[in-house]
């Protein structure tokens, strides 16, 4: 068992490394790109179509930067956070939408990415109520033993 756990941590080590590299890449392309259409005639002005690609590739980093935090959180605590999780499904979901063109979908299919964002924040504002209702029994049940003693 030694092997594989040393395994493990080597494989999720190099994913580190790996992400941390494709993010800073990623965001020094995004500069590039920025820098470039910024400097071209017409000054200081994007179209459309390239503020959606802009706006996309930001949110694909914010994505990695979510990634790098739940495989750090791993390595910390040896659990996968929920939270992050999640997160990083809205803001993949969020890209999808900002980059979408939604003329050439189907209502259906509107509908589902709809049903999926909802059920997303439903599952996020879930964990987040979850996370936050123990710590008030706990302090609940203190002040009870607390009246009970005096």
């Amino acid at each position: 068992m030694k092997f594989v756990e040393k395994l493990l941590f080597v494989v999720i080590r190099a994913l580190v490394v790996m992400m941390a590299l494709v993010v800073l890449f990623a965001s020094l392309d995004l500069a590039w790109i920025i820098i470039g259409d910024l400097i071209v005639p017409p000054y200081l002005l994007f179209d459309v179509s390239r503020l959606l690609d802009i706006f996309g590739m930001f949110l694909l980093i914010l994505i990695g930067i979510e990634l790098l935090e739940s495989i750090r959180t791993y390595l910390d605590h040896k659990l996968i956070h929920l939270e992050v999780v999640l997160t990083v499904a809205l803001i993949a979901i969020a890209r999808k939408v900002i980059i979408l063109d939604v003329k050439e979908l189907e209502g259906f299919k509107l509908m589902g990415i709809g049903i999926i964002i909802a059920a997303l924040s439903g599952g996020y504002v879930y964990i987040r109520r979850c996370r936050e209702t123990p710590s008030i029994r706990t302090s609940d049940s203190d002040k009870g033993q607390q009246s009970s003693a005096a």
